[in-house]
């Protein structure tokens, strides 16, 4: 078995911090593997709670978060064969969550591996749906010397609950151009390089956020930026399978709402959600003014400088 260092981004995460670091070290079917919180100030027990477990925690200022910037400082400090990413809120749903990822590099041509989310019980029925329709229970490999065969989900890759292969992030390393979508970033430079990137569905995480119908706007504006940005739109099939999934997934909501109809707040996080993305992918036709209030991220910054 391959050895592994498992990252943990924290701030301010005591709400979940203990149950996520119980359910690392109650890890079955590997041997020992180091735990590194990376801890952007947090201002609550994070810290408190981290010391009563065997784990390396590294202290940087706030201002110097960055998703891949940090992620790549995390990698340099470790030596394992494989590189282990994990959000804070994302619960492993077994003990045997970390061999289900492991075992995938049994074949050597994989270079990264990323497993199922679960929505949590309490979670809003827009992720539940979002998660329902890409984290499924079919096994999936990726592999470019075969093609593309999959449209949107060829690319997809969330480092929520995902593991590089050490020598992979070396030669690729997450894209510090990116402000936000890092993994979908570093997942193009990876299957680019012609490694294959598997979706592991026993490797299974309970995780999931609540975003606001703005939220949701903003969120997928970025998307939109970060799929024309990484020039992932214009491969082929991406565009139409996009559109074929989001077509089923409303279908699916118009049957099940019973004589009423779905929730009228669920389409109009559809719509947000679809208007968002459209501005996204075109975005190098509005104004700065405008996209400083459209995007979560600012990362109108980032097209303006490049």
């Amino acid at each position: 078995m391959v050895s592994a260092a498992i990252v943990v981004l924290t701030k301010n995460g005591g709400l979940y911090v203990e149950e996520l670091l119980g359910a690392l070290f109650a890890q079955v079917g590997i041997g020992m593997h180091e735990v590194i919180l990376i801890d952007s100030g947090s201002t609550d027990d994070t810290l408190t709670v981290a010391a009563e477990f065997p784990v390396r925690v590294e202290k940087i200022p706030a201002r110097d978060f960055h998703h891949a910037r940090t992620r790549n400082f995390a990698g340099s400090l470790v030596n394992s064969d494989v590189l282990v990413f994990l959000s804070q809120d994302a619960i492993p749903a077994s003990n045997m969550w970390l061999t289900a990822l492991l075992e995938t590099f049994s074949d050597p041509r994989v270079g990264a591996v990323y497993g199922r989310q679960i929505a949590r019980q309490n979670s809003s029925a827009e992720r539940r749906d979002v998660f329902d329709t890409i984290y499924g229970e079919q096994r999936l490999v990726k592999d470019p010397a075969l093609g593309n065969q999959l449209g949107y989900r060829f690319f997809h890759f969330s480092d929520a609950n995902s593991a590089i292969r050490r020598s992979v992030w070396e030669a690729t390393r997450f894209p510090e151009d990116l402000a936000v979508f890092e993994d979908i970033g570093i997942a193009k430079r990876i299957l680019d390089a012609g490694w294959k990137i598997v979706y592991e569905p026993n490797a299974a995480v309970f995780h999931s956020h609540y975003h606001s119908t703005l939220g949701l706007f903003k969120r997928y504006f970025d998307i939109g930026f970060t799929l024309q940005r990484l020039k992932i739109w214009d491969s082929p099939g991406v565009g139409p399978s996009m559109l074929r999934d989001a077509g089923k997934l409303l279908k699916r909501k118009l049957s099940s709402g019973g004589t009423a109809g779905p929730a009228p707040g669920r389409i109009w996080q559809d719509a947000a959600k679809s208007l968002g993305f459209i501005l996204g992918l075109n975005e190098r036709y509005l104004p700065l003014s405008l996209k400083r209030h459209l995007s979560a991220h600012q990362i109108y910054e980032k097209a303006a400088a490049s």
